[in-house]
């Protein structure tokens, strides 16, 4: 399995935009509205059909090298048998909730049913219900799909090992067995990634209807309390659970960092790429996507005004909200995927409800959150990927005067200024030029903020992905200068079979180093180990604060603040 299919997830639909009503996703953004087609699911940065087509991702075999000679394990609800690979042995398609289908579609997670005899656990399960798009060719309308996959360490590894439990980004396509997490166990860890439901599935909301706007939030937490449970049959530790995410599934960590349902589920957090923090200037998703407050938060009422635009094609609107929820449910999935961008709308999740009872970017800035070290980054080039994917790299390179236009749209009466401080001459393109602004002012400015809202209350620990040269896989026509792209950082952390030849031996390097860290944060909240370069804490009090920059040629200490003008960006409304 590919590290990044997901990124295929993650990454594209920047060429979508959201309805009126509509939520942009929380990890790449696969906007589009219901008056502007777009492609459905989302793009990879590594597209390869090899690693996203249905046939292997849930029929077949899981990773290269394995054989079938796996131990059995038993879970709490009956014996699992994983496959061998190499030093690890994988448990493949685990249910920790059952069904969400029929009478049970939206509604919280229930306990997955016991089994009698020895469950096959060397295959991918389903992929929960999602569309393809041209770039991600992932199709499943399968709703048994609350399932998990397990990777062990070495037989030698010391035990009880830590857990890192990893949450895909996109929100709309994807799934758990994408990540091969073979690098990451045989630094010591026993590693598990999740499905949940995404789009519609994981967000529609309804007056009165348990769960709104969050079901894929509390899938999420079923899977971390399931670890908590049964980590210690994979020779887990379940007092030392780490929770790991990207794009998406760093925002989703922001909220149940500030969940009541989260508490004592986990004990440190990655966040990579996360947007709890993020805002979004209008146009910076594409031309005609309005700006929005906050990149992934709504309140209930906004989810419920998009499930009521969304689902009204479906001919199932009644004043009754308990018939419209009745006749929902009664639908074929096949039927409620047919709505255009019905995925896509739903990519954010809705707060004033249990799940999510406040806003979490304002709960993570007052201090409201639940005690853990926290390790959180970004790209250095965040938002390269898609002004790529929407202008140049795709064969409609911005123009001076496309540029003009997006400044004029994001930034109102302030655009001059900010064309003073970023004009076009200063950059190989118009579209490089443009990129750099969206990086620096949303990437940049948001995961400023939730680093010093954190690193005021737990040990927290800032890095910057450098390498510019990040082996990237886009099957479009025309060159771009992507650099150390949104989730590009990805390849380093799971095994990717696409990546791994083009890597240069200082890249195989800076993987070996970056899983090092990871490994030493998820053992004791603190990357530092022997024969790793210093990580010094995140300290708002710092001038400037620390933050790891992490490149091929150089691993240690970078100006975040300054390389991203953030001095700048707080001097504008």
């Amino acid at each position: 399995m590919a590290a990044a299919a997901t990124l295929a997830a993650v990454l594209t639909a920047a060429s979508a935009a959201p309805g009126p009503a509509g939520a942009p996703d929380g990890s790449a953004p696969d906007r589009s509205a219901p008056d502007r087609p777009a492609p459905q699911g989302a793009a990879p940065d590594r597209p390869a059909p090899d690693r996203t087509a249905p046939d292997r991702a849930v029929t077949g075999a899981p990773y290269g090298g394995t054989d079938f000679a796996g131990e059995v394990v038993r879970t709490e609800t009956g014996p699992v048998r994983g496959v061998r690979s190499g030093e690890h042995t994988l448990f493949l398609g685990i249910p920790y909730a059952a069904p969400p289908k029929g009478a049970y579609r939206w509604t919280p997670p229930r306990p997955a049913a016991r089994w009698s005899g020895v469950r096959d656990a060397t295959k991918p399960g389903p992929l929960c219900p999602q569309v393809p798009s041209s770039y991600a060719p992932i199709a499943s309308e399968e709703e048994d799909c609350l399932v998990l996959n397990v990777t062990t360490p070495p037989g030698s590894a010391r035990r009880p090992a830590p857990v890192l439990v990893w949450i895909h980004g996109d929100g709309a396509v994807g799934g758990g067995a994408f990540f091969d997490g073979r690098r990451l166990a045989a630094q010591g860890l026993v590693v598990v990634t999740v499905n949940y439901r995404m789009g519609v599935f994981g967000g529609l909301a309804l007056p009165g209807l348990e769960g709104s706007g969050t079901f894929g939030l509390q899938d999420q937490q079923a899977a971390l309390a399931w670890v908590r449970r049964n980590a210690a049959a994979f020779g887990g530790d379940p007092g030392n659970v780490t929770v790991a995410g990207v794009s998406f599934g760093a925002a989703a960590i922001a909220g149940h960092l500030t969940s009541p349902g989260a508490r004592n589920l986990f004990d440190r957090a990655v966040m990579a790429s996360g947007e709890g923090m993020l805002d979004m200037p209008a146009g910076a998703m594409g031309p005609g996507v309005p700006g929005y407050p906050w990149y992934v938060w709504r309140t209930d009422r906004e989810m419920r005004g998009i499930t009521t635009e969304m689902t009204a094609p479906l001919g199932c609107a009644h004043r009754d909200p308990a018939r419209t929820l009745g006749c929902l449910r009664a639908l074929p999935v096949k039927r409620i995927l047919e709505v255009p961008h019905i995925m896509n709308a739903f990519q954010a999740f809705g707060y004033g409800t249990p799940a999510l009872p406040e806003l979490p970017a304002g709960a993570l800035r007052e201090g409201r959150f639940h005690r853990v070290p926290v390790l959180s980054g970004a790209t250095r080039d965040e938002h390269r990927t898609f002004v790529g994917m929407l202008y140049d790299a795709v064969g409609k390179p911005m123009t001076e005067d496309g540029y003009r236009e997006a400044l004029r749209t994001a930034f109102g009466r302030n655009a001059e200024r900010v064309r003073a401080a970023y004009p076009s001459d200063a950059f190989p393109s118009p579209g490089l030029a443009w990129a750099t602004v969206v990086t620096d002012r949303m990437w940049a400015r948001g995961t400023e903020a939730q680093n010093r809202a954190l690193g005021r209350h737990v040990p927290t620990y800032a890095y910057e992905f450098a390498d510019r040269d990040a082996p990237m896989f886009l099957p479009l026509p025309g060159g771009f200068d992507f650099g150390a792209y949104h989730a590009g950082d990805l390849s380093y952390l799971f095994e990717d079979e696409k990546a791994e030849p083009l890597f240069t031996p200082a890249q195989r390097e800076l993987a070996a180093t970056m899983t090092a860290y990871w490994a030493a944060f998820a053992r004791s909240g603190d990357p530092n180990a022997p024969g790793l370069p210093r990580w010094t804490p995140y300290r708002p009090g710092d001038r400037p604060p620390y933050t790891q920059s992490l490149a091929p040629d150089r691993i240690g200490p970078v100006d975040y603040h300054r390389e991203h003008r953030l001095g700048f960006w707080s001097r504008l409304p």
